[in-house]
C-alpha cells in the first residue's frame, strides 16, 4: 500500500459552510460525524498525529451505513490507535469530490494530509482489518504512530484485541497440533499473500514443529561430525533460533550456502529467509544477515 496521488487533498471546494450533516447509525470511542466545515481539523490536521480513516456513506444507500458498523467495531478494536471518520456525502459533497469517491461506500485512509486508498464497496470484517494493519504500518513507516487524545502507541504494546482469522490456527497450536496450526495459516497466506504478520506466525509455527523433541546435544554433535549434512546444519539453525542464538543461526546457513549450489542452495536460502520471518523485520541482525546472504548469493 503506498500514497497513490500527490499532495494533499485539495480544500478549496470545502471552504464554504456546511449544510448540517446526518447522523450515521453508528458512534463509537474513536468514531466521529466529519462534516465540509471541521474536515481539515477533525481528519486532516489529526492525520499528523494518528491515523485516520475515512468511511463516506449515505443515507440512500442503507448498505453504507450499516457497513460503518463494521468499521466501527474494528476502529475501537484499535483502542485509538485509528479515528474513524464518518462523511454524509449528501450533505458533504464536497469532501466526496476531493476524495475522488464514485459511489458509497467509500474508505480512504489519511496519513500526513496525504490519502491512502483503501477500498470501495462491502468488505468483511477480516479484510478490513488486514487492510487497517496495512495503513498502520504505512503510517509508522511515515513516523504516524500517535493515539487518538495524544497518548503515544508503544512499539512494545499488543493489540487490544485478537485477530478472528487467527482463530483456528491458534486454538489448534493451544493444543500442540502444530500440522493444523499449519495448515491453517498457510490457507491464510493463499488469502493475504501481503499480509506479514500471517507469513511470521506461519514461519514461527514451522519452527516450532521441526525442532519438538529434538536432542539439542545430538543436533549438534550431528551437525558437527557431518558439515556436509545440509538437513543437519539446517536443524542447528532452528535450535539456534530457539535458543536466542540468532547470530550463529544465520551465520551457519551463510556460510553452507557459500558453499552449495543448486537446490540445495534453494533450500538452505528459502530456510534463511524463513528465520528472518521469525525473528523479524526490525531486528538489525536481520538487516545485516540478508546483506550477507545477497553478497553469498551473488
Amino acid at each position: 500500500m503506498s500514497f497513490s496521488r500527490p499532495g494533499a487533498i485539495d480544500l478549496s471546494a470545502l471552504k464554504k459552510p456546511a449544510t448540517p450533516a446526518g447522523m450515521p447509525a453508528t458512534v463509537g470511542a474513536f468514531v466521529v460525524n466529519v462534516t465540509e466545515q471541521d474536515f481539515q481539523q477533525i481528519a486532516l490536521e489529526a492525520s499528523l498525529q494518528h491515523v485516520v480513516v475515512l468511511s463516506l456513506w449515505s443515507a440512500r444507500a442503507p448498505q453504507s451505513a450499516e457497513f460503518n458498523q463494521v468499521l466501527a467495531a474494528v476502529t475501537d478494536s484499535y483502542g485509538g490507535r485509528i479515528l474513524l471518520a464518518q462523511v454524509d456525502v449528501d450533505t458533504n459533497p464536497a469532501i466526496a469530490q476531493a476524495v475522488g469517491a464514485k459511489g458509497v461506500p467509500f474508505v480512504l485512509g489519511l496519513v500526513k494530509g496525504q490519502p491512502v486508498p483503501l477500498f470501495e464497496g462491502i468488505k468483511d470484517e477480516a479484510e478490513v482489518r488486514a487492510l487497517f494493519e496495512e495503513l498502520i504500518r504505512v503510517a509508522a513507516e511515515n513516523g504516524v504512530t500517535g493515539r487518538v487524545g495524544g497518548e503515544p502507541v508503544s512499539a512494545e504494546e499488543p493489540e487490544p484485541i485478537d485477530d478472528p482469522r487467527f482463530a483456528p490456527a491458534d486454538e489448534a497450536f493451544s493444543t500442540g497440533d502444530f500440522a493444523t496450526a499449519i495448515a491453517e495459516y498457510e490457507k491464510l497466506v493463499a488469502q493475504y499473500p501481503a499480509d506479514v504478520e500471517i507469513a511470521e506466525r506461519l514461519a514461527g509455527v514451522k519452527l516450532l514443529d521441526r525442532t519438538k523433541d529434538v536432542d539439542l546435544s545430538a543436533a549438534r554433535k550431528a551437525a558437527g561430525d557431518k558439515p556436509e549434512d545440509v538437513d543437519a546444519q539446517l536443524l542447528v539453525a532452528d535450535l539456534d533460533v530457539n535458543g536466542g542464538h540468532v547470530q550463529d543461526a544465520f551465520d551457519r546457513l551463510i556460510e553452507v550456502i557459500r558453499r552449495l549450489g543448486g537446490d540445495e542452495r534453494d533450500a538452505v536460502r528459502e530456510r534463511l529467509l524463513e528465520l528472518f520471518l521469525v525473528v523479524g523485520r526490525s531486528d538489525p541482525r536481520v538487516a545485516t544477515a540478508r546483506r550477507a546472504l545477497a553478497s553469498a548469493l551473488y
